[in-house]
């Protein structure tokens, strides 16, 4: 009669360890209130779900016997049936069998995890390789095999809604703080190496679909790479706390079938091109004005704020600056160089001859600055140029 309870209450507690196994990884995912680790769109991320759900189901098996075990010999081995607690001495070989078989375990889960890691650490036979580099609070990507290069910002919408004074509200916007106004577009279908580095603070690029992520130090060149299956749009963000806005450094990554990459990548270069004779041609004071503003909100405003007016004592107001309305070349210097032990960006780095030219021109001439200067894109491109021929460019 014992074994038989024994047995009754055995199966009891399995069918309702299994019962509530089921409950949490598998009905959801039936709902669609998928709470499990989800694929993603990389042989990587694939990889990485397949090692979860292996180790993760040896875990619901040594769950499984270890609570029927545990929980039928609360009910039929209690002290109320009658049962006093077992008296023995040591075993050798409980001690052995305990121990062997955890390691037999961990060996057995070592072997994926050891060929996932090799696998994700082999970037040979890549086909492209973009170079990524992190500044505060942007992202700047390079084609290395094209002449293709752009930062990627927060997008105008996000960051007016984030800002009090804007009249736009969070609510309104689509994909709030995860959109930026220049996505990285990436073919579909070819192994691709990333070269990961930073300009200022240490960040760290993420996209959680394509299952991995990397630190972006100064100084330093961390690499990785993927090859996506699936054409779609992909959102990330920086996981590292890189300073004030951390929060609004979002990644956003385009995967497009080769011939639609192919036409983007055209479209790029022709933009290039186009830049190429902004920086050489005379602006008018209106042009400037009109895409410096642009600028400014999309670059300046996050720090400076939309009505010039800064975030003290870190971020100085700009309306009525003394650098600002003061001499124009000082003025030059400060944005193309940054300010050390400010946070201050170095723009040359970051920015078109054009774009800090319109930025230099409106940021003087607007909130009541009207200083009258005109900062042509070819002035700015001949100090680039004077610099880096002098060797005293940062």
């Amino acid at each position: 009669m014992k074994k038989e309870n024994t047995v009754i209450v055995a199966l009891a507690v399995l069918a309702a360890v299994i019962a509530a196994t089921w409950l949490i990884l598998v009905a959801p995912g039936l709902t669609g209130n998928e709470i499990n680790m989800t694929r993603g769109v990389t042989q990587q991320s694939g990889d990485h779900f397949d090692l979860h759900m292996i180790v993760l189901w040896i875990c619901v098996v040594i769950g499984i016997g270890v609570f029927t075990v545990m929980f039928t010999s609360i009910v039929l081995h209690r002290k109320s049936r009658g049962h006093e607690a077992a008296k023995f001495k040591h075993s050798t070989k409980a001690e052995i069998i305990w121990t062997v078989i955890p390691v037999l375990i961990l060996v057995a889960m070592a072997v994926p995890a050891t060929t996932a890691l090799v696998r994700m650490e082999d970037a040979s036979g890549t086909e492209m390789a973009i170079k990524i580099t992190g500044f505060q609070w942007r992202w700047k990507y390079e084609y290395l095999d094209r002449d293709i290069s752009f930062i990627s910002s927060l997008d105008p919408e996000s960051n007016q809604a984030r800002q009090l004074n804007s009249g736009m509200t969070p609510e309104n916007v689509d994909n709030y703080l995860l959109d930026v106004d220049r996505p990285l577009v990436l073919p579909v279908g070819k192994k691709i190496k990333f070269l990961i580095t930073a300009d200022d603070v240490i960040h760290s690029w993420w996209v959680p679909a394509l299952g991995w992520k990397r630190d972006a130090i100064p100084g330093f060149v961390n690499e990785a790479w993927t090859n996506i299956e699936k054409p779609g749009t992909y959102r990330g963000q920086c996981a590292e706390l890189c300073g004030k806005d951390h929060g609004f450094m979002p990644i956003v990554v385009i995967a497009l079938p080769e011939d639609e990459f192919e036409a983007w990548a055209n479209e790029q270069l022709a933009e290039a091109q186009g830049r190429e004779l902004d920086s050489s041609r005379l602006w008018t004071r209106d042009e400037l004005m009109e895409h410096g503003q642009s600028v400014y909100e999309s670059s300046c405003a996050t720090c400076h704020q939309l009505d010039g007016k800064g975030l003290a004592p870190a971020f100085p107001a700009l309306a009525g600056s003394g650098v600002v309305t003061g001499p124009v070349d000082a003025h030059i210097d400060i944005v193309m160089n940054g300010r050390a032990g400010t946070a201050m960006s170095a723009w040359r780095k970051q920015l078109s001859e054009a774009d800090i030219a319109a930025a230099l021109t409106y940021t003087r001439n607007a909130w009541g600055n009207e200083t009258g200067d005109v900062v042509q894109p070819l002035t700015i491109a001949n100090i680039m140029r004077q610099s880096d021929e002098q060797g005293t460019a940062p």
